[in-house]
């Protein structure tokens, strides 16, 4: 029999949770399998963990302690109808069978053993519930209405009624409201409900960028925050009988059985997945040599600042393009500045556990998100960490994020939140990869990495999301085409494949010219290097002043205004608006000398390459599309009978 947990008080309430082999972790962490909301709680505070055939209970060194029926434990073995409590949540242990005599076994969201299989039926399991699993399960039930049925995991969803919804901050899950730029080709090729949904009269979007060679139809690129997608496919996937939402983190060594009676399996829960590593076996190993100079793995650093900005979209887009410091993504103003860091920046990333008094890496290496509260705190919600360099006001990075804040003419009392990321490029040798065979009762199992699972993210807001579009409009489109209630075949995915292997070059070569540059020598360096050279030659105070003919910083400002004047003048026919040089000169003589050097020096965006052309998967999808086959060398003919029958070549 079974047996479940489940939530009695606290943001957990009539959540369950069935327990396999695999421990079950609770505590203020974020990787927690149950997240506790609670200053009382501990990071990692209790386990439940399977011993000679029973369930265990046990207290991980929590501070508060962990109590079982009101007795506090370190380790206690459960029985039905013991209540655990950690923190200020309450949790029930009980047995499937008398759970449902008072919960209907639906809002469970377990797999009935017995359930009726249609051998017409796709049966497919997508592991991470963000926009590419959810786009991907939407589209696919589209796309073979009747014949499919998707089963989409999540761990940060609560079930809400009869509905799943996205955890809040009450839940131990900050929203991510990152502002993203979905290009038209992406878009465009969801089906019209879907593009209904996000981009209806609600106008929850905003077309800052001009067209480019990468929109369609004249369709220009829409900004959008990211929460607001996830949102609305969520409430649309909640409307589909054939989508099945789970309200669970997918445990691949928990669920491997049930993942064999599925003919698929879709991997995207993000660059660090864990269901990818369970099956890395399969897929290959990453390389990480193609994003390297002078053998070392480049990786960039950065940070992302909740902003109001109080500039027009047509300036910011100026600014943004003429150099590679700082980068604003936003709807109408507010969204993300990200200010790319250097090498000893980045080990500057860094929270405060208040109360132990010792550093933490939580917001570098999550990462969270930390949310402004009074005296200049940012305050991590999961881990009570406080952002060390905005309590040392007198620091260097707090100085220079209150430079890009004065760039982008954001108040200081406008900048809410803190956050970073990581940009870790590594090539995937493939994408597609056979995880079980076919057997008297098994269908023989495919999994496919989509997403950041099979690239990852890099500088340019969004461009993830779009290359994660792009593979799951690929992904829907190759099973909707081969599905005949047959076993799959690797040959029924040679268009995805190639789809994706293009989606990867495009997002490798925006990914290293983001990362990187050459100079007219034809020397590459590192961006965040040459940042880091151009602090170091600037000697002098930090603060605005006055410049005179013959400073420095007025030959870095003379500098930046042509390199902009030259973008304005090929912006202009596609994006009104544009600020005039004295606009231009007024608004860059506030920043201080250092500043204007580093946005001088880092140089302007590679727009043509970060910027261009989407790549199009269409092309492997129309009917006529060629799929290339090695054709046999002709053999020699030697007897003239047999040439003149062949005829001419």
């Amino acid at each position: 029999m079974l047996s479940v947990i489940v939530g009695s008080s606290g943001p957990f309430t009539g959540q369950s949770v069935v327990l396999g082999d695999a421990p079950l972790t609770f505590g203020r962490k974020s990787d927690n399998d149950v997240v506790i909301v609670s200053v009382s709680a501990s990071r990692l505070h209790a386990e439940i963990v399977t011993e000679d055939g029973a369930y265990v209970l046990h207290d991980r060194g929590s501070r508060n302690g962990t109590y079982v029926n009101e007795q506090r434990v370190t380790r206690h073995e459960l029985t039905p109808g013991d209540t655990i409590r950690i923190g200020d949540e309450t949790f029930l242990f009980e047995t499937q069978e008398a759970v449902e005599t008072v919960m209907d076994l639906s809002q469970l969201a377990l797999p009935r053993a017995d359930a009726a299989v249609d051998p017409g039926v796709l049966r497919v399991t997508v592991s991470g519930g963000g926009p590419v699993g959810l786009a991907f399960a939407l589209l696919l039930e589209s796309a073979l209405p009747g014949r499919v049925s998707v089963t989409v995991y999540d761990g940060r969803w609560v079930r809400d009624g009869a509905d799943v919804v996205w955890k809040d901050e009450t839940h131990g899950n900050v929203r991510r409201q990152q502002v993203v730029t979905v290009q038209s080709r992406q878009y465009l090729a969801l089906t019209e409900e879907m593009q209904t949904a996000l981009f209806g009269e609600s106008r929850e979007f905003s077309e800052m960028w001009p067209l480019g060679p990468d929109s369609v139809d004249g369709r220009p690129p829409r900004n959008i925050r990211i929460a607001y997608i996830e949102d609305q496919l969520l409430r649309l996937a909640n409307t589909k009988p054939a989508v099945r939402l789970v309200p669970r983190r997918l445990d691949p060594s928990e669920h491997e059985h049930l993942i064999a009676r599925d003919h698929v399996l879709v991997i995207c829960e993000g660059g660090r997945s864990r269901t990818r590593e369970h099956f890395a076996d399969r897929f290959g190993a990453a390389d990480a040599s193609i994003y390297s100079l002078d053998g070392e793995h480049l990786q960039d650093v950065v940070l992302g600042l909740r902003v109001k900005s109080r500039l027009s979209d047509p300036m910011s887009v100026l600014l943004t393009v003429a150099q590679n410091r700082f980068l604003l993504n936003s709807l109408r103003g507010e969204g993300f500045l990200n200010m790319r860091l250097t090498r000893e920046e980045a080990r500057n990333v860094i929270g405060i556990d208040p109360v132990r008094q010792v550093f933490e890496e939580c917001i570098a290496a999550r990462p969270c998100v930390m949310s402004r509260h009074e005296d200049n705190e940012f305050v991590c919600p999961t881990h009570g960490t406080l952002f060390l360099p905005a309590l040392l006001r007198g620091s260097p990075l707090w100085k220079r994020i209150q430079e890009g804040l004065r760039l982008f003419a954001v108040p200081e009392d406008d900048l809410s939140a803190i956050t970073s990321f990581r940009l870790d490029m590594v090539q995937r040798p493939r994408f597609t990869a056979q995880l079980t065979r076919p057997t008297a009762d098994r269908p023989g199992t495919y999994g496919f990495l989509l997403g950041d699972a099979a690239n990852a993210i890099h500088f340019w807001p969004g461009r993830g999301l779009n290359s994660g579009l792009a593979s799951a409009v690929s992904l829907a489109r190759s099973l909707s085409r081969v599905w005949r209630g047959r076993p799959l075949r690797d040959a029924d995915f040679i268009r995805h494949e190639a789809a994706m292997s293009m989606l990867q070059y495009r997002h490798k070569s925006r990914a290293w010219n983001a990362m990187v540059t050459t100079d007219e020598q034809g020397t590459t360096r590192a961006i965040k290097d040459i940042i880091d050279r151009s602090m170091e030659k600037t000697a002098g105070p930090s603060v605005p002043r006055q410049q005179t003919s013959g400073d420095p910083a007025e030959g870095d400002l003379e500098t930046l205004l042509d390199r902009m004047r030259s973008i304005r003048d090929r912006l202009a026919p596609r994006l009104p608006g544009l600020p005039d040089d004295g606009e231009l000169r007024a608004h860059l003589s506030t920043l201080a000398p250092a500043t204007l050097r580093t946005l001088q020096e880092s140089g302007a965006w590679d727009t043509l390459i970060v910027g261009g052309e989407e790549a199009d998967i269409d092309l492997f999808y129309q009917q006529d599309a060629p799929v290339f086959v090695p054709a046999a060398p002709p053999a020699p003919v030697t007897d003239p009978r047999t040439s003149a029958l062949l005829g001419p070549a």
